[in-house]
């Protein structure tokens, strides 16, 4: 069932906010203040120039600030198994779900179907990654409003997530996971694994929640300083391109994993009738910063759920697709005793022959936290991207700050920030 915020704020979205600045726009009785990028609430490196009239704003022009890596143009320099390496770094509130739609854009780039095992697990740590990045956000939802306690809740249960991707991978913080066809390597207990994602979700997470929407979810303060601020409507949403929760709150009933689904998302998933996982799509009506609030809290409800379909039907097999055109990496059985494996994997890792990447372009898009996350890459048949594109919902979403917060007052910018989850390394270009 949809997932309605009741009552009505009665706030029109935006036309006081609107009127206000056409009632001011020209006159001359202001100041101009930077919020960022050293403000807490920026993390570090974004920046707003903003014009006050009084503690009421007028304008409002965004920056991206000074975290400038180029991801973009590395993708052009690196292969398609080193960029990983980047693309986590796109977003470190959850890195794990970038690596996933990087290689699965790279994968559909390549014709690569991906092993029923290596589908599950892919899902699995998606869902890991939307708690991981949406746990932050609704606890520095609280944190910024001066709720220490709800951000605790929040964020505490998050070192569980560090440590299952620690577990998987090695690396707790950019764990640089997929690789072309499959995954860095094999899970080292599966029972293990299945114990510690059990009782993240069911030992911690959910008593976390509970507590979390007791503190906050009927606190006069926190709902006034969030209901009808930075009021977004369902045609505006629509209008400047948002995904994800943000639409979500505003009530655009969209979801690529419903409208384009992958991984087992999608039916016959396992190509043997397998039925898409069950779960349902949180949506709200009012568009505001506590609209989104409650879309992140049941989204990560709805995680739940999916992850308690997989976790006991993990199937077996290989975890790693062959190709024997050379563009995945060989079996370690195979690199360690044959040298026909040892050379195939010399090829692919050191130098500039045995892949052979179509001459072509793909662009695929996952449902992350944040909304539409999506990597177009072009080929030229070497081992590296021609060129490689990449739509970060953080992007999007900062552009919608002006039409969000003019004509509110000063103290709203950190709670309707918050509201957007902006990831600076995101707004990279």
């Amino acid at each position: 069932m949809p997932y309605t915020l009741t009552p009505d704020t009665g706030i029109t979205p935006g036309s006081d906010n609107i009127n206000y600045i056409k009632d001011h726009i020209d006159t001359g009785d202001r100041w101009v203040l930077n919020f960022g990028p050293q403000h807490p609430a920026t993390h570090t490196t974004l920046r707003l120039v903003l014009e006050l009239d009084g503690e009421r704003i007028a304008r409002c022009t965004p920056h991206i600030g000074y975290l400038h890596s180029g991801f973009e143009k590395l993708g052009e320099h690196l292969d398609y198994n080193q960029y990983v390496t980047i693309v986590s770094r796109m977003n470190y509130l959850s890195p794990i779900s970038n690596d996933i739609c990087w290689h699965g854009g790279v994968e559909k780039l390549f014709g690569i179907e991906i092993t029923k095992r290596c589908k599950v697990l892919r899902t699995i740590m998606a869902e890991l990654g939307r708690i991981q990045d949406h746990l932050l956000c609704v606890g520095a939802a609280a944190l910024d409003l001066g709720a220490f306690t709800g951000f605790l809740y929040a964020f505490n249960p998050r070192e569980k997530i560090y440590d299952i991707v620690d577990y998987i991978s090695g690396q707790r913080f950019h764990p640089d996971w997929t690789r072309v066809g499959g995954i860095m390597k094999e899970i080292p207990d599966e029972e293990v694994f299945k114990r510690m994602v059990k009782n993240f979700l069911h030992a911690d997470l959910e008593q976390a929640l509970v507590d979390l929407e007791t503190l906050v979810n009927r606190n006069r303060i926190f709902m006034d300083r969030t209901q009808g601020i930075g009021v977004m409507s369902h045609d505006e949403a629509i209008d400047f391109g948002l995904t994800g929760p943000l639409a979500r709150a505003s009530g655009v009933k969209r979801d690529l994993r419903k409208d384009e689904p992958y991984l087992c998302y999608a039916d016959n998933w396992d190509g043997e009738g397998a039925e898409a996982v069950k779960f349902s799509v949180p949506i709200c009506h009012d568009g505001d910063v506590y609209a989104r609030f409650l879309v992140r809290l049941e989204e990560i409800k709805q995680s739940i759920k999916i992850v308690d379909q997989l976790i006991d039907n993990i199937p077996q097999g290989p975890v790693d697709v062959y190709v024997d055109e050379k563009m995945t990496k060989p079996p370690k059985e195979d690199v360690y005793g044959s040298i026909e494996g040892l050379i195939q994997h010399f090829e692919l890792i050191m130098t500039n022959r045995g892949w052979e990447a179509p001459i072509g372009e793909s662009y695929l898009a996952h449902e992350t936290a944040n909304g539409e996350l999506g990597y177009y890459i072009v080929g030229d048949g070497t081992k590296r991207a021609w060129r490689v594109k990449t739509r970060p919902p953080s992007f999007v979403n900062f552009s919608l700050m002006p039409r969000m917060i003019e004509g509110h007052m000063l103290a709203d910018i950190v709670a309707v920030m918050g509201s957007l989850n902006i990831v600076a390394a995101e707004l990279d270009r």
